[in-house]
């Protein structure tokens, strides 16, 4: 049944970075992508490229079938591939005629659905009841720039089902991506939320002009924090070493493509958060995650002063000089 059509919702870079990742690998007989912005969709069949992201990306628009119909779009899908940012999810869904019940479904959106305080794991399974089993997530280390220019890329593929993993995995193997398949549905998802919190971290801390030493303590701190985090929430046996954690985290703290680490940065540069918002027109998922990361806390109280210090400075309107220059002390 997967062989059959895959639907990717979602318009931004790495929906699109995907796109090609699936397209190059030709294993799926029918792809089906959905985009809200109708304008955007003419665009890519005429233009063959994404108005707004990636947009040297030459597309295989023969491969596709487009729509601003996510109804449609999850009808005519067996494998649905999310790739909208967490924060939008719920409205993306809000009005559908559909069931989810009998669709296998992937994550790409290295977020966690606000409000709800949820992984996309959980709520799926726990708003849509798709059953565990038919989960999975796409995880880095890698960003969408260097997939649209063919450098080699290294991805896990998440799920409980081990055989649906193996499966997702050689949909989406190509020459310049190598895969690797991970049972942690869970530390992996959490991983990803937490390495965007660190990226806002280090981004302001740039933006506040730490160097490149004290950026390697906060990164090394920040692993040990994903550690405390995900080992509380999911007690299983991991190595925190690999590269969906600790390869993620680095990517996501240190690259130039990094959207949180440039929002970070704005922010130590004494932007507001509206004003970076605005100027960046891109969605910092960390902005979200860390508030509700945050709220999960309350219940596990782990120590976690960096994420502490971005949610004060973002949510509680704390100096970000001062929230800093108080975790220095608390770092080793």
């Amino acid at each position: 049944m997967l062989n059959k059509s895959i639907g990717i919702l979602g318009g931004g870079s790495w929906a699109t970075a995907i796109v090609k990742i699936i397209t190059d690998s030709g294993t799926a007989e029918n792809i089906n992508w959905f985009i809200r912005n109708s304008e955007n969709i003419e665009f890519i069949k005429t233009r063959r490229r994404n108005k707004y992201y990636l947009r040297a990306l030459e597309l295989q628009i023969e491969k596709l079938s487009l729509s601003d119909d996510i109804n449609k779009v999850i009808q005519n899908s067996d494998l649905l591939i999310f790739a909208i940012p967490s924060a939008f999810i719920k409205n993306a869904l809000a009005k559908n005629n559909f069931s989810l019940n009998d669709k296998y479904i992937i994550s790409a959106v290295k977020g966690i659905i606000p409000d709800d305080n949820l992984i996309f794991a959980e709520y799926f399974n726990q708003t849509y009841n798709v059953p565990v089993q038919n989960i999975g997530i796409i995880a880095g280390p890698c960003h969408a720039e260097e997939i649209a220019g063919e450098r080699l890329s290294y991805l896990t593929v998440a799920s409980k089902n081990r055989n649906f993993a193996e499966l997702i995995g050689n949909k989406i193997k190509t020459r310049y991506t190598r895969i690797n398949i991970s049972d942690d549905i869970y530390g992996t998802e959490y991983s990803t939320v937490l390495k965007n919190i660190f990226a806002i971290a280090s981004g302001i801390c740039i933006g506040l002009g730490y160097g490149d030493n004290f950026q390697a303590v906060l990164v090394s701190n920040a692993i040990r924090e994903i550690k405390r985090f995900v080992d509380a929430v999911h007690p299983i046996t991991r190595d925190i070493k690999n590269s969906a954690y600790l390869g993620d985290l680095l990517v996501t703290a240190y690259s130039k493509f990094s959207r949180n680490r440039i929002f970070g940065t704005m922010i130590g540069r004494g932007y507001s958060v509206k004003a970076a918002q605005s100027e960046m027109k891109m969605i910092a998922e960390g902005y979200y995650a860390v508030k509700s990361i945050f709220e999960i806390n309350k219940k596990h109280k782990i120590s976690l002063p960096i994420t502490d210090a971005v949610y004060n400075i973002l949510y509680e309107n704390k100096p970000a000089t001062e929230e800093i220059k108080n975790l220095t002390d608390k770092l080793t």
